[in-house]
């Protein structure tokens, strides 16, 4: 994949278990700031603020990445097409055949 921000490419499973992880460690912190009082209840707010800030962060590379890709994917096949324009109409033909005959059987 292109880099083009330093980010790490993250995976759809990874992303859901990180964001698990951090919303588990902001309830526990969240929980424990409630129990707390003074200067340990404002560190423990600013450390879950924290998680909820890099977890946020982490869904923006997400969408970003899967924005690019999408956008890849739409231009390879807007080529694909131009280079192709029977196949493609054959493809279409096909899939429209095919809905065609699944929607009939209902």
């Amino acid at each position: 994949m292109d880099d083009t921000q330093g980010s790490v490419p993250v995976s759809g499973e990874k992303l859901g278990s990180d964001l698990k992880m951090v919303l588990a460690d902001v309830e526990a912190l969240l929980k424990q700031a409630a129990a707390s009082t003074g200067q340990q209840a404002v560190e423990l707010r600013e450390r879950a603020a924290e998680n909820l800030h890099r977890a946020s962060l982490r869904l923006s590379e997400a969408r970003i990445a899967a924005a690019e890709k999408s956008r890849a994917a739409a231009r390879r096949a807007d080529d694909w097409v131009h280079a192709n324009p029977w196949a493609a109409v054959g493809a279409a033909a096909g899939v429209g055949f095919l809905l065609g005959m699944l929607v009939s059987r209902r």
